[in-house]
């Protein structure tokens, strides 16, 4: 039923409240509602915030959004510090003191019922008084004094009354009437990094690996790469499967049915007769090896992110087992995993349908078991081909005991899959970024991520992944490894890389194709760090003032605040975000292969500026300062510097 002064479309929300919209601690989120009434009285509206002790917290007063006057649409923004499960709901209310003041302002001055407007006003005014603070008291009592002296003009009557500092007295501590209480919404506050961190991907065999005679690299060489990981300002360091890899069917070099006796096998191909989901393979070492590894990346500031895989070898103990957990096909084999027209005859995909329960609780197991070894985030490999359900059931699991869990969904699928799979629970996704390159579809594609999904949905953008090599990459030289790392570092409060990014590694196995050439899934690629170091081949300092420039501005910590700039030429996107008084201004030329230049019109309002205000913008990049206005020449050279990351600063008008 609807209350006695109506309140609809509130946000966020998602779906109808069915799961939480999502926070993190530290996080300002904006809440939004439709609050009216009939008639010409005055309303106005607050929030109210329960956190996950069952308190409520002080109520945020909400303000009519004067761009939609018209839709009577009220916001505000609340502040959420500690993790768990909170709660909100909006309080809509009838403002008699609003209502008196909006009469008072046209009757008085032309002489109406000045009389019953000054009585009616002191009566109010000596309630509010009642209700606030001692302090504030005697200046409300002054205007209720002013208001009930016959010897002022009726002007001056009124006029303490509507004093600007009064006013805001009373608005903090309002007088409230027919107040009607909005229905509860769900709120889920996760740590920080659920919203903001900085990955990157490694395959440890590769990392102290030999080519000739081949030899694996272990979980105890991959953890010397740590800090010059954590010296490039990353926090996440992930792990494709570290299990062992089945020998039927194995995938030799760049996927070929035949391998050579050396391959390794691809680390997705999981289970032998060494052990499954829960083993690590022997070539990388023990589970004594990798808690030091865990314990290395954390000495490092680093956590580690494990891969969730849930598909096996033809070698899995589970397919000996348990059977009943694969498809069947018509002659009595095991299906393997198709993907027409590829084919992944190595990998045996599950099937939940045969014993929901059984599987899930064995899932469950092995997440709980790795956790036990210090892994509080997993990537999950294809979760789109499981059941959503079990996500769901799962990840409310593990949150019931350890609410830190981070879960990154590799859902490279229908935007419906994508979303659902994140209303149900998982932190992060994987996104589009990749293959949107041009301005429009930027710009399209980050308005919808901040907009339309943005209290679901939170984007984690790789610039690549051991699966995906964009045609921009192959043939954008180092320029395109730079301007992929500026927007992914820049636009997503979350972003990646995978090892070799750093190396400006581009060449795909064949035209046409996003797969690398000899492919670090099925071969040992060992890299010499520090020789492209020393040869001013690496890409790493540049993502490492990356890195360094989001760490110093939280701005960039959040996607609600994107906003957008026009640059006359659509060879250039520029972009902002600002919180409090931290404002960074983005312009990135997304031709990797020539100079581009236009005039920037910037929205000044954006910026936290006024109409025709100059400001001074320092480039974190190359360090130049400039002062701007409204409309500014821009010009990028994508072989010198391909954008500009400037922090805007007021007082030069």
């Amino acid at each position: 039923m609807i209350g006695r002064i109506p309140i609809t479309d509130v946000r966020p929300a998602v779906e109808c409240g069915r799961w939480p919209a999502k926070a993190a601690v530290g996080e300002t989120l904006p809440v939004t509602a439709t609050v009216f009434r009939e008639g010409h009285d005055a309303v106005a509206a607050n929030v109210v915030l329960v956190d996950p002790d069952g308190k409520e917290r002080p109520f945020n007063r909400m303000r009519k959004l004067p761009d939609e006057g018209s839709t009577d649409r009220w916001a505000t923004e609340i502040g959420v510090d500690r993790e768990g499960g909170w709660r909100f709901h909006v309080e809509a209310w009838s403002d008699p003191i609003g209502t008196w003041r909006h009469d008072a302002e046209i009757k008085v001055p032309l002489g109406q019922d000045v009389e019953l407007v000054c009585a009616a006003g002191a009566e109010l005014h000596e309630r509010a008084a009642q209700q606030a603070p001692k302090a504030s008291r005697p200046a409300i009592l002054k205007a209720v004094a002013a208001l009930r002296d016959p010897d002022r003009s009726g002007e001056d009557r009124i006029a303490p009354a509507l004093d600007r500092d009064l006013v805001a007295v009373i608005d903090a501590h309002p007088l409230r009437e027919l107040v009607t209480v909005g229905d509860s919404w769900p709120l889920l506050v996760e740590r920080e990094r659920a919203r903001y961190s900085a990955w990157y991907e490694l395959f440890p065999r590769s990392e102290g690996a030999e080519l000739d005679p081949p030899r694996s690299g272990t979980l105890r060489t991959a953890a010397k790469r740590l800090p010059a990981v954590a010296a490039m300002g990353f926090d996440v360091v992930y792990l494709p499967p570290i299990h062992p890899i089945g020998t039927a069917y194995r995938k030799g070099r760049n996927n070929t049915l035949t391998p050579e006796p050396d391959d390794p096998g691809s680390p997705w191909a999981i289970g032998a007769t060494t052990g499954g989901h829960d083993a690590i393979h022997p070539d990388l070492g023990t589970i004594e090896d990798f808690d030091a590894f865990v314990s290395e990346a954390g000495r490092n500031g680093l956590e580690v992110a494990l891969d969730l895989a849930l598909q096996c070898s033809p070698d899995h103990p589970w397919v000996r087992e348990h059977p009943e957990w694969f498809n069947v096909r018509a002659d009595g084999s095991i299906a393997y995993a198709e993907n027409p027209p590829k084919k992944y005859q190595d990998i045996y995909p599950l099937n939940f349908d045969k014993d929901f329960e059984g599987l899930s609780a064995e899932v469950l197991r092995v997440v709980n078991h790795w956790i036990d070894h210090g892994v509080r985030i997993f990537r999950v490999d294809n979760p789109h081909t499981k059941p959503v359900a079990f996500w769901e059931w799962l990840i409310a699991e593990v949150r019931t005991s350890h609410p830190e869990v981070i879960w990154l969904a590799e859902a490279f699928t229908k935007p419906p899959m994508m979303h659902l799979l994140a209303k149900v629970g998982f932190t992060q996704s994987y996104t589009y970024f990749t293959w949107r390159n041009e301005r429009w579809e930027l710009e399209e594609y980050l308005t919808e991520l901040s907009r339309d999904t943005v209290d679901f949905l939170r984007p984690n953008f790789f610039v690549n992944t051991p699966d995906i090599l964009h045609a921009y990459l192959q043939y954008g030289g180092p320029p395109a490894f730079k301007i992929r790392a500026v927007l992914a570092a820049m636009l997503s409060p979350s972003w990646g890389v995978y090892s070799g990014y750093e190396l400006y590694e581009h060449v795909a196995v064949r035209p046409g194709s996003e797969e690398y050439l000899d492919s670090e899934k099925y071969a040992l690629r060992p890299r010499d760090w520090a020789a492209a170091a020393a040869e001013g081949r690496s890409l790493a300092p540049f993502l490492t003032r990356l890195n360094e420039i989001r760490r110093a501005h939280p701005a960039l910590h959040q996607l609600r605040n994107l906003r957008w700039h026009w640059p006359d030429n659509q060879q250039l996107l520029a972009f902002s975000k600002r919180s409090g008084d931290d404002c960074v201004l983005v312009v990135v030329n997304l031709d990797p292969h020539g100079q581009n230049e236009a005039v920037l019109h910037v929205d000044l309002g954006a910026l936290g500026l006024e109409p025709d205000e100059t400001f001074e913008v320092h480039d974190e990049l190359s360090g130049a300062t400039w002062t701007w206005g409204e409309h500014n020449y821009v010009r990028l050279d994508p072989f010198d510097e391909p954008a500009h990351v400037f922090v805007v600063r007021r007082g030069t008008s």
